[in-house]
């Protein structure tokens, strides 16, 4: 997918999870959106280059959102939305051969008490994916989900179990969006539960898949699938 024009910076710093400084190239100093929810450890150190989009819209109270940062390596998107979008864009494209070949790819589809980010459907033949943005660099260089403890995460694994109760296929699908990493693994040394409860949904028939994307300033889009280690 291509991504709007941006404006660059340097992060000041970031807090109250949703406010992020930042000094643009001309000096000024800004607070903009922070669209990611979680502890965005090694992704949010103050001094990093950072990437912008402007709504362009005067009565939105924060009018720049942050999209990238590059942490002298790599860009990495921190925007967590746009693993949804470039997931979609993959899936409808048939870039993931295990998720390709259905007629409708749809967003944001209900399902028990929950809602997915994707379903896959030719008749009733149903697949639902759920999509998870991955930020966090392990200090043994793989990947690593979550970066905070998450108990939504913990009921989509349980929801995507009962997809599959159903008859339907169901599938977690990890968006890696920087360049800097190896594999990928669940951060069971921060939420071990999350760990738990992933191993219980494969066991279950849930499928996993981690790929990376590849990001620039310019586009983004998923380029290679990763080994997930269990």
């Amino acid at each position: 997918m291509l991504l709007p024009p941006l404006t660059f910076g340097t992060l000041i710093k970031r807090y109250k999870r949703f406010l992020t400084d930042v000094e643009l190239e001309d000096g000024t100093v800004i607070t903009a959106h922070c669209p990611n929810t979680g502890r965005m450890t090694t992704c949010a150190e103050p001094g990093w280059r950072v990437a912008l989009s402007d709504s362009q819209n005067p009565k939105r109270k924060y009018r720049f959102t942050w999209e990238l940062v590059h942490n002298g390596q790599c860009w990495i998107c921190v925007n967590t939305g746009r693993a949804n979008e470039i997931a979609f864009e993959a899936v409808s494209n048939g870039t993931i051969p295990e998720l390709a070949g259905y007629a409708e790819v749809l967003r944001e589809q209900p399902f028990g008490n929950s809602r997915f980010d994707l379903l896959l459907r030719t008749g009733d033949t149903l697949c639902y994916v759920e999509v998870k943005n991955v930020t966090l660099l392990a200090e043994d260089g793989c990947y690593a989900f979550p970066d905070a403890v998450t108990e939504r995460g913990r009921k989509h694994l349980n929801e995507l179990v009962h997809v599959v109760k159903a008859g339907h296929r169901a599938a977690m699908l990890y968006v890696i969006p920087r360049s800097d990493g190896t594999t990928f693994r669940v951060a069971d040394e921060i939420d071990p539960e999350y760990s738990a409860a992933l191993n219980t949904a494969v066991a279950a028939g849930v499928e996993v898949y981690a790929w990376r994307a590849a990001v620039s300033p310019e586009a983004l889009r998923l380029r290679e699938p990763l080994t997930w280690i269990t």
